[in-house]
């Protein structure tokens, strides 16, 4: 039987950021940092946590060489990164038009550039959807606001039922995060859609052509992950807090691609301690521990810097 594992993936990393202006009036909302990386490390180490070593990155004319010059061909964290523009926002099903060459015929997991999902055992769930080999697989997490989102409502077997994009009276709370799992035929669908009442096609489109096969798995995020966009100015804030919380707390790094890497077998030890050796800060202190197997945090963070 062909293996149809999914080792490609997409980051949409688009749009205007308008909500967020000024601040992304000279600069793409997923170079901003969140906390002490930069937003598209944190959609960039979920799909590395898959499994997936081949990623097309998707952004504007204008922001597409910053992220070029930030990451790179990926080389270095043992990835192939490349890179895909989006003239203007048409809509998140246009990720998959833009990237047809580079999905082919295999299957592939599309993220939203600025979403960021933390909690134990998410690796393992980010694998099952990776290792499905038809259908498609999205995530769902409990919102208080679902009118804000697209809504997957669930029978009581957990099967998908209704969605719907940001309902006036929605039938549950359980907002569609941004991002999905998809079989090669996701590219066709994407491409045969009609945008909607605002202008652009729906991601919600594709899911629901894959409802309607009976082809669709929700995995359900409960309470003990996190979920958070950072489509806001508070949003983004509530976000680096949170990141920092957990990070203080623990001595542990969350969305640190290099550390993934590492962990996942992309790179060798060598390989990190070389990353690590320009960066006379905490992060390359904190790669070298990665890279020494539990060599104390303590010790290395006290070491006098030139």
């Amino acid at each position: 039987m062909e293996d149809r594992t999914v080792r490609k993936g997409i980051v949409l990393a688009g749009g205007t950021g308008s909500r967020l202006y000024p601040v992304t009036r000279s600069i793409s909302k997923q170079l901003l940092p969140v906390y002490d990386k930069p937003m598209v490390y944190y959609p960039l180490s979920t799909l590395m946590l898959a499994g997936i070593r081949q990623i097309l990155l998707i952004s504007t004319p204008q922001d597409i060489g910053l992220f070029e010059r930030l990451l790179g061909d990926g080389r270095q964290l043992g990835i192939e990164i490349s890179y895909a523009i989006q003239p203007q926002p048409e809509g998140l099903p246009q990720a998959l038009v833009i990237g047809r060459k580079f999905i082919s015929d295999d299957n592939v997991a599309l993220i939203l550039g600025d979403n960021i999902f933390f909690g134990h055992g998410f690796q393992a769930m980010l694998v099952k959807a990776a290792q499905r080999p038809q259908g498609a697989t999205i995530f769902s997490y409990v919102v208080k606001d679902p009118g804000r989102f697209g809504v997957v409502e669930l029978d009581p077997a957990g099967q998908p039922v209704t969605l719907e994009e940001k309902p006036s009276a929605p039938r549950s709370n359980l907002a569609v995060t941004g991002l999905y799992f998809f079989d090669s035929r996701a590219v066709e669908i994407a491409a045969s859609l009609t945008p909607s009442k605002r202008g652009e096609t729906e991601i919600l489109d594709v899911i629901r052509a894959y409802q309607s096969l009976g082809e669709l798995s929700v995995q359900q995020l409960g309470r003990g992950f996190a979920w958070l966009d950072t489509g806001t100015l508070e949003s983004l804030m509530l976000a680096g807090s949170f990141i920092q919380t957990i990070e203080q707390r623990q001595g542990l790094k969350i969305a640190c691609i290099e550390e993934v890497a590492y962990q996942k077998g992309f790179i060798t030890r060598d390989q990190l301690m070389t990353l690590s050796a320009p960066l006379n800060n905490e992060y390359g202190d904190y790669l070298r521990a990665s890279a020494s197997d539990g060599l104390s945090m303590r010790a290395l963070s006290d070491k006098p810097r030139e």
